[in-house]
C-alpha cells in the first residue's frame, strides 16, 4: 500500500509564502516517488498551488467543504468547486472543526458522501481527547466516530482515515509508536468487522498527532500506520520533506 503523507497547513501562509515553500520543498523530495504527497491548503491558495504543482508528483487538497452542491451558504465551498480548481483530497472532521465549529459525526458523514460523489478523496479525522483517554473511553470514541461518519458509505477504500489523538495536536505531545499502532490496528479490525478483510486491507490509516522528522520513521514503521497527516512540521519545507522521505 502506497504511503500517504498529507500536509495540513491550517490557517497559515499567503501566496508569497506558499510559492517559496513549494520551490524549496521540491528540492527535498527527489526520492519520494513511492509516496503519495498531498498539500491541504487554505482556500485562498488553491488556485496558485495548482499552478505551482503542475508537472510535479505533489497532489492538491483542501481542508474543508460543504455537503451541498450549491446555494445560499455564504462563506462555504462545495465539493464540485474544489474538484474544479484541481483538488484531489479534502480533510473532513478535523478535531478543530469539531471543537470550534461544532461539526458532528452526522454532518461529517454528509460531507464524505458529497466528496466521494464528486471524486474527491476524503481524509477522515477521528480521535479522542485527553479526558476520554484518561477515562478509558478511547476505543468507544473511535468506534462511534468511525461507524457514524462512514454510515451508508460503500467506497471506504477511497477514504483515508487519520487517527489524530486530540491530546497530541499542537501540544508537543505525541502518542508513542506502540500507542498509535494499537489504535490503528483497532481501526483496521473495525473496518474488517463492519465491511470485510479486503476493504480493510485497502484502506489507508494514517497518523495525525504531531508527526515530526524525529519520530516519523518509527511511527511509519508500524504495520498498520500507512502515512501521516502532518500539521506544524508541514509548514517548513525541509521538515516536511524529511518526513516524506522516510
Amino acid at each position: 500500500m502506497k504511503p500517504l503523507i498529507a500536509a495540513n497547513w491550517k490557517m497559515n501562509k499567503d501566496i508569497k509564502e506558499a510559492d517559496s515553500f513549494i520551490k524549496n520543498f521540491k528540492n527535498h523530495i527527489k526520492n519520494t516517488k513511492d509516496t503519495e504527497i498531498v498539500i491541504c491548503a487554505p482556500f485562498t491558495l488553491l488556485s496558485e498551488l495548482k499552478r505551482l504543482l503542475n508537472k510535479s508528483n505533489i497532489i492538491l487538497g483542501a481542508q474543508n467543504m460543504h455537503f451541498e452542491k450549491e446555494g445560499a451558504f455564504t462563506g462555504e465551498v462545495s465539493a464540485s468547486m474544489l474538484k474544479d480548481i484541481g483538488c484531489e483530497y479534502v480533510i473532513l472532521g478535523h478535531s478543530e472543526r469539531r471543537q470550534y465549529f461544532n461539526e458532528t459525526d452526522e454532518l461529517i458523514n454528509k460531507k464524505i458522501k458529497a466528496a466521494l460523489k464528486n471524486n474527491l478523496k476524503p481524509i477522515l479525522c477521528i480521535g479522542e481527547t485527553l479526558d476520554q483517554r484518561d477515562n478509558n473511553e478511547t476505543l468507544k470514541v473511535i468506534e462511534r466516530q468511525l461507524t457514524s461518519c462512514l454510515e451508508g458509505i460503500d467506497e471506504v477504500k477511497n477514504v483515508a482515515i487519520a487517527y489524530e489523538p486530540i491530546w497530541a495536536i499542537g501540544t508537543g505531545k505525541t502518542a508513542t509508536p506502540s500507542q498509535a499502532e494499537e489504535i490503528h490496528k483497532f481501526i483496521r479490525e473495525l473496518l474488517t468487522n463492519v465491511y470485510n478483510e479486503n476493504i480493510s486491507q485497502k484502506t489507508r490509516i494514517i497518523y495525525g498527532g504531531s508527526m515530526k522528522p524525529d519520530n516519523a520513521k518509527e511511527l511509519l514503521s508500524m504495520p498498520n500506520i500507512n502515512g501521516g497527516l502532518v500539521g506544524g512540521a508541514s509548514l517548513d519545507a525541509k521538515s516536511f520533506g524529511e518526513i516524506c522521505g522516510v
